[in-house]
């Protein structure tokens, strides 16, 4: 059992549990939750003396979410397997006898920070031999059997199955089945993979555990699959388990340990620990050839679905991640703990020693199969497995040359980490991520029993000994996404990243690199899913991979580039051409010495201009080349003339209008004295065009309830004077003069204002509240200034008061999961879409600051912002103390931040292309041009493309974005991005240059619109389906000939099943009824516009060992993969999506570093309502303190920091982020996940 690791989702006996509101919770005073199917098991904490259980509930499968297809099970094997040497137990950490032994679902694996002793490991390769460590682990749902009553009953009871080495090579060893034993076909060199492959069973015989070996060196021939250095020839593969003609060998136990006894299920072979009087053990020397790594795929898995129960007592303790507070009011008051629950109608519940209960029913098996019930074994059946053998992907990124098709294309350089075979682990100077040694099973730890086996006995005896451990994928032989992106950091962020090149991949969003633009477009401006696009439609819809760019106009820049040039042609305006539009660009080939330029779009010739004219060079090219950006740069900026500007007028400076909800629940909390006494000063810190000049925007302030108070600041008055406009059904603004003001011009009289606002509402009883009106008050206010702006509303209850826009609770969890559910998150009146028009047409951006004590309707108030071009702000309960910082900084960032108003862009491709969709906060009128009212630095517009012509090798693929706005001091201008890309007749072209962040970002965003018109089921079957098709193509089309139980990944998309599952998990997806209806149309619409970086850590948070943290140096501890399985008790660790941030603390972290961080000497001590850390005078302090500062800087939003002890209530909370593991609400691990995905693709290929 881990030693290092506590309970799973669940607390200490005898002890409630907490509730959270948000948060999904198992069950409620012993009943189960009546919207679905219960859990099989509840969690396990160890044995508790006098401690009585409930019964255990059947039937529950939580893959119901997938479509029911019969598993088609290719394990044909019963060749015992030899495991090896038994792995000596840790001598570290390992706690007594009597300690209460929490439970983990792979609880024979050691959860091991840094490397594993040196005499705990195989004997590994030559650093010249490349390898991918496989081991085999526990599975997670054992039961007990019939105990064996001698150890010969137990050899005869379990199939054993043996690994072998195969012979070695005369130039290398090769770690792969030998011809007599398992045929393989040898690889072509173009392509090096990376499988997963499962060894073909007999559904008579009793199944075996399939093997992964990783196989390095020699030729390829017809016995030997190579994985030599060069990616170009060779393959890395797991292959199956060789034939039961080579002698197996068994391991003995010592015998103090008690024997294992859980018996497996029927579809694996199961393997025992025999004494050593029974079976010799192997006693021969090392042989000469190493025997291969191996490890076995799930054949069990925690059954997996989507499909909650429908109806759940909300948490009411803890806040929910994406709120405040939680409410004062309602003190805490937890479940009960599910093993205190009442008896289920169908079996009562046992204690003592009593047996485990019989299940009456068998329930079906994980993916629809037929379910099956080992002999002498009880309870329910055991599913099948989905994967028979191991795991691979194929590199992708083949030097130029070692293909044929695209020969003598201008290419870039091949993305980091592709164009060498993948690297050894821990070889960029950080500790491989892994539990222990690879692929050994480990040996029973002393005082552990071994893994939770289903029904336990929580009465006066002990259980009984524990059978040995289900096999399943062992965590560190599937794809990780920290050595992807650490690979990425060492290959690609040394040297800068020039964009002369076309088609070139990027480094990851993940890596710090410096970008010099060399006429493409900077991908922090652009970044796209392929940069090969196919050459034809057919061949795009055979891929299955979506075209598309994830375009963020106005993104901020690091200090070490520079902004784009501003371009001034004067009265004339920008060179254009006479057909298509497009601007002038490093596309444009200029002929006829320099007379006329042939439009890289649409192929239209024009004139160059008189004043325009230059001679061309021996290449070509204008002699003026380089100092014109418009010629030489990506990315660039035109001065627009007045014909670029609405109704052929020079726009006015823009104007921020700032609307403060004064009812009684918002002066009650503190937060209209907040936002005065915090205006005070930001309003010294207003958008500005330059660092040292004065902002032109103009300010104004109303204040609301069920009426409006409009304020007149002009700087003449000596007090401010207000005006209430009280017929709410015909806005309109009582005054002109003196509302919209200059702030240095009126400051004295604005403070005189805010100071007074408070004290005017103090007394306040008015809890009803309009909000329709208050963004038409807004809205005619900058209508009568003839100018755009922003409004800031900062609002806190459902718009309820009679008048336009009135609002009525319709929160319904009854929905979750129904056809109907897909109106929640719609707008319940089209009111506020008419409203959103209008706003746009002036260049009226909103931006809300929410602070709902309960439901407000996110879906229907977010309307307006999300259609011209703003943001939502939430909190939950808020409290001044708790979350009054995360507000402030947000606010600041919020007006602070550089905007366009009055945006209109527009994306024109070359020949064979276009635009067909758009994703993000704008409007469109019509189906080309994307309306913004405001454009800040951190919004992206995602835009899908669709052949219409063929496209050719050699001429390439072009796109241009270009974004007419106004400017924070009133100036008309045109911001254009240029992006080259390749075009490719061979698939193999296009899998080898993928992005599989940006296809995440767009998985994501086109599924969040889905669910407005379908049911989050269909939603998240459709994106199953649509990436089994996608690795299903590359399988079949451009992957080397191998097993068909072989799961081939591409090394591009290798991460692309964990990152889909963390979008299936997602809390608008997974239809579950502890997350608020508010919180998941928030969480919909916010992701809608996040670009690929923000995407990227909201989907797979960033998890950081805070013990490896080095005072001495600059650098960030290298992450670790989202698994509890990586936490150790003794560690302290940082976790972050971009929204929230959490210290994980165990409970044996050591006396220094709590002292060092908290100010505290003990655990107990260790406050978990602090938000911020103590500011101590000690390195680590300092340090820690300067990583979250950093962060918080990199994220858009300020994340609140939020204290969790281990085993605290706010663990639950906690654990959702970590995206590996099963989930409470239902989804499915990321070893699970890519078993299903391995069942769908091999279901599309046969």
């Amino acid at each position: 059992m881990n030693v290092n690791q506590q309970t799973h989702m669940s607390s200490t006996h005898g002890q409630s549990q907490p509730v959270f509101p948000g948060y999904h919770q198992s069950g409620y005073s012993g009943q189960p939750l009546t919207g679905g199917p219960p859990t099989q098991y509840a969690p396990y904490n160890g044995p508790v003396l006098g401690y009585q259980q409930g019964p255990a509930v059947q039937g529950y499968s939580p893959y119901s979410s997938f479509p029911a297809k019969a598993l088609a099970s290719d394990l044909s094997s019963s060749t015992p397997l030899d495991l090896g040497p038994v792995r000596p137990p840790p001598t570290s950490m390992a706690p007594p006898v009597s300690s209460q032994q929490p439970y983990n679902h792979s609880s024979q694996i050691d959860a091991q920070n840094g490397p594993a002793a040196v005499s705990n490991l195989h004997h590994r390769p030559l650093d010249t031999q490349t390898y991918l460590p496989g081991g085999i682990s526990p599975g997670v749902n054992q039961q007990y059997g019939a105990q064996p009553t001698s150890a010969h009953q137990i050899s005869n009871q379990m199939a054993g199955m043996h690994i072998s080495s195969t012979d070695p090579s005369s130039v290398m060893p090769v770690y792969a089945p030998s011809s007599a034993h398992v045929a393989t076909t040898s690889v072509p060199s173009s392509f090096p993979s990376h499988s997963v492959s499962h060894a073909s069973q007999q559904h008579s015989s009793p199944p075996s555990l399939p093997a992964f070996s990783s196989a390095t060196g020699g030729p390829p021939s017809s016995s030997q699959i190579p994985y030599s250095s060069t990616p170009l020839s060779s393959q890395t593969m797991y292959s199956a388990p060789p034939p039961p003609q080579q002698p197996s060998f068994s391991t003995a136990s010592p015998s103090s340990q008690p024997p294992y006894s859980t018996a497996p299920p029927t579809s694996q072979a199961p393997f025992s620990k025999v004494p050593p009087s029974t079976q010799p053990p192997y006693s021969a020397g090392p042989p000469t050839v190493q025997p291969p790594y191996s490890v076995a795929p799930p054949t069990v898995q925690p059954p997996y679905s989507a499909a909650p129960p429908s109806s759940q007592t909300p948490y009411s303790g803890a806040p929910s991640p994406y709120s405040g507070a939680q409410p004062p009011s309602q003190p805490y008051s937890g479940p009960q703990s599910p093993y205190s629950s009442a008896p289920s109608l169908s079996q009562p519940p046992f204690s003592g020693t009593q047996p485990p209960p019989q299940f009456p029913s068998a329930p079906p098996s994980r993916f629809g199969g037929p379910p099956v019930r080992p002999s002498g074994m009880q309870g329910p059946p055991l599913p099948q497995p989905s994967l028979s053998e191991p795991l691979s992907s194929q590199a992708n990124h083949i030097a130029p040359g070692s293909l044929q098709s695209g020969v003598g294309l201008p290419r870039g350089p091949p993305a980091a980490g592709m164009h060498n075979q993948p690297s050894q682990m821990g070889s960029h100077g950080f500790q491989p991520q892994q539990n222990g040694a690879f692929g050994q099973v480990r040996g029973p730890q002393p005082a552990y029993g071994g893994s939770y086996s289903g029904s336990q006995n929580f009465g006066a005896q002990p259980p009984p000994p524990a059978a040995p451990p289900q096999s399943r994928l062992d965590p560190d032989a599937i794809p990780s996404p920290i050595q992807v992106i650490e690979d990425d950091k060492a290959n690609r962020g040394n040297e800068p990243f020039t964009t002369s090149i076309r088609g070139q991949v990027p480094p990851l969003v993940t890596t710090r690199f410096q970008v010099k633009d060399q006429g493409n477009a900077s991908p922090r401006y652009i970044r796209c899913t392929a940069y090969n696009i196919p050459c034809t439609s057919d061949m795009a819809k055979q891929s299955q991979i979506p075209l598309a760019a994830v375009i963020k106009p106005l993104a901020q820049l690091p200090p070490d580039e520079a902004l784009p040039y501003i371009v001034d042609h004067g009265e004339t305006g920008p060179i254009r051409c006479n057909r298509c539009k497009a601007y002038m660009c490093p596309f444009m080939q200029f002929i006829e010495g320099g007379r006329r330029f042939q439009c890289g779009f649409c192929s239209c010739v024009s004139e160059v201009p008189p004043h325009y004219f230059q001679h061309l060079d021996h290449t070509g090219k204008r002699v003026d080349y380089c100092e014109r950006p418009e010629l030489s740069m990506g990315t660039y900026e035109f001065l627009a003339t007045v014909d670029y500007c609405k109704n052929n007028k020079i726009p006015q400076p823009p104007a921020f209008i700032f609307l403060i909800d004064v009812s009684y629940n918002a002066v009650k909390n503190g937060l209209v004295s907040l936002i005065c006494e915090e205006l005070k000063t930001l309003l010294d810190c207003l958008p500005r065009e330059g660092p040292d000049g004065e902002s032109s925007i103009r300010v104004g302030f109303i204040t609301y309830n069920k009426v409006l108070h409009f304020y007149n600041v002009k700087s003449s008055l000596a007090q401010p004077q207000m005006m209430v406009v009280s017929d709410v059904a015909d806005m309109f603004v009582p005054l002109l003069d003196g509302f919209l003001v200059n702030v240095n011009e009126s400051r004295a009289v604005i403070n005189s204002l805010l100071e007074q606002i408070p004290d005017m509402f103090a007394d306040t009883r008015e809890t009803e509240t309009v909000f329709g009106p208050v963004i038409q008050a807004g809205l005619e206010a900058l209508k009568a200034a003839d100018c755009a702006g922003k409004l800031f509303i900062f609002n806190s209850t459902l718009p309820i008061a009679e008048a336009p826009g009135k609002l009525k609770n319709r929160e319904d969890k009854k929905l979750i999961g129904t056809d109907k559910e897909k109106t929640l998150f719609q707008p319940q009146t089209s009111f506020y879409g008419s409203l959103a028009k209008d706003c746009v047409a002036q260049g009226c951006c909103v931006d809300l600051f929410l602070f709902p004590n309960q439901y407000v309707d996110v879906a229907t108030l977010g309307v307006v912002p999300l259609q011209t071009g703003g943001s939502v702000y939430k909190y939950t309960y808020f409290q001044v103390a708790v979350d009054g910082e995360r507000f402030l900084n947000d606010l600041r960032r919020d007006v602070q931040k550089q905007i366009g108003f009055d945006a209109v862009m527009r994306v024109r491709t070359s020949t064979g292309i276009r635009a067909t969709d758009f994703f993000g906060a704008f409007y469109m009128s019509n189906t080309t041009d994307v309306e913004l009212a405001g454009l800040d630095s951190h919004k992206t517009v995602t835009v899908e493309f669709r052949h219409d012509d063929k496209l050719s090798e050699e001429s390439g693929a072009f796109i241009q974005c270009a974004v007419l706005y106004t400017s924070c001091s009133g100036q008309r201008r045109l911001r254009v991005h240029n992006l080259s890309l390749n075009c490719c007749t061979q698939l193999a072209e296009l899998y080898r240059n993928c992005e599989t962040d940006c296809l995440i970002n767009f998985f994501a965003k086109y599924a969040y619109r889905s669910v407005l018109n379908g049911t989050t089921k269909s939603v998240r079957d459709g994106l199953i389906n649509q990436t089994a098709q996608i690795l299903a193509c590359y399988r079949k089309n451009c992957a080397s000939p191998s097993s068909a139980g072989q799961l081939i990944l591409p090394e591009c998309l290798k991460l692309l099943p964990v990152y889909l599952n963390c979008v299936l998990k997602s809390d608008v997806l997974q239809p579950s009824a502890d997350v608020s209806i508010d919180d998941r149309a928030y969480l919909r619409q916010l992701v809608t516009s996040m670009d690929v970086a923000e995407s990227h850590v909201f989907f797979y948070p960033q998890l950081l060992p805070l013990q490896k943290l080095d005072v001495e140096s600059e650098a960030v501890p290298v992450a670790i993969r989202d698994s509890e399985e990586r936490l150790s008790k003794g560690g302290i660790y940082l976790l972050e999506n971009g929204l929230n941030l959490f210290l994980w603390v165990g409970a044996n972290v050591q006396q220094e570093q709590l002292l060092n961080i908290f100010n505290t000497p003990t655990f107990g001590q260790v406050d978990p309502n602090m938000t911020n850390l103590p500011v101590l005078d000690n390195p680590y302090s300092r340090k820690l303190r300067t990583l979250i500062d950093c962060l918080r800087v990199q994220r858009p939003r300020y994340m609140k920091l939020l204290v969790v002890k281990q085993e605290d209530k706010l663990e639950l909370i906690f654990k959702r982020f970590l995206m590996e593991d099963k989930s409470s609400s239902g989804g499915a691990s990321y070893a699970d996940f890519l078993c299903h995905m391995h069942k769908e693709i091999r279901q599309l290929l046969s």
